[in-house]
């Protein structure tokens, strides 16, 4: 059974219908990529995948998602962002310390032991590659930490809660090569334990990174493969076509 199943989604923000008829299987330790023009619905499609889209007024939203094959209207909306983390286009730490913004989400789920909690921020900072660069500042604020490890520190606190999947909302568009290459092999290594749909502008990233790619237009998924198809084959060639310029 796949990790998610998307099926005859459609949302409208009032009238207006910005996802049309979406079905998606995404399957588990895979990284699916999200490509597309600006405003195709990439972000929105992601965003359903937690009921962020539920914050919004005139947000009405039809069929189905389930996660493990349950529906996630029938999960408790703070189970289910436990177990799809999200991580955003730019950095975004609390104004707080390095060890707060990890510890944050496990106290909120109700650890509060000195000992378990030093345990999972240690944890979730190795696993965001990010220990050796901080274990002795974790007292001093998050904010002083340069972009990209603002991001691997973001990727840590989703972490932190023992998801199942991590959503990722084009987390290296607002980072420097170096980082960008430092967040790619983080992803890359978070695959082995974790599910990755990730939205990207970048067509490169999705090539070095990605399982399989779905190609966004308008609101509707035009092409969905393995990337190694959708890069290669002469069947894609709406994504030839964006690859080449004529929806960017």
């Amino acid at each position: 059974m796949s990790k998610i199943q998307i099926k005859n989604l459609e949302l409208y923000y009032d009238d207006f219908k910005a996802i049309k008829g979406i079905n998606l299987d995404i399957e588990e330790n895979e990284i699916t990529a999200f490509i597309g023009p600006s405003g195709c619905g990439k972000s929105t499609v992601i965003k359903t995948l937690n009921r962020m889209n539920d914050l919004i007024d005139g947000c009405k939203i039809s069929g189905e998602i389930l996660l493990d094959g349950q529906s996630i209207n029938n999960i408790d909306v703070n189970d289910l962002r436990k177990r799809v983390g999200m991580v955003f286009q730019k950095p975004n730490p609390f104004p707080m310390s390095i060890y707060d913004n990890i510890a944050y989400g496990p106290r909120t789920h109700g650890i509060h032991n000195k000992r378990e909690l030093d345990k999972i921020v240690e944890d979730s900072l190795k696993k965001a590659f990010l220990w050796d660069e901080v274990s002795d500042k974790l007292k001093k604020s998050a904010l002083a930490l340069s972009g990209g490890q603002q991001q691997r520190l973001c990727i840590a606190r989703a972490l932190a809660v023992n998801p199942d999947i991590l959503l990722m909302d084009e987390p290296t568009s607002a980072l420097d090569p170096i980082s960008t290459k430092r967040i790619e092999d983080l992803i890359l290594e978070l695959k082995k334990n974790y599910t990755i749909v990730i939205v990207t502008h970048s067509m490169s990233q999705a090539k070095r990174i990605s399982d399989k790619t779905a190609f966004f237009l308008l609101g509707e998924i035009i092409e969905y493969d393995t990337t190694e198809k959708m890069f290669t084959s002469p069947a894609h060639q709406r994504t030839y076509e964006y690859i080449n310029g004529q929806f960017g």
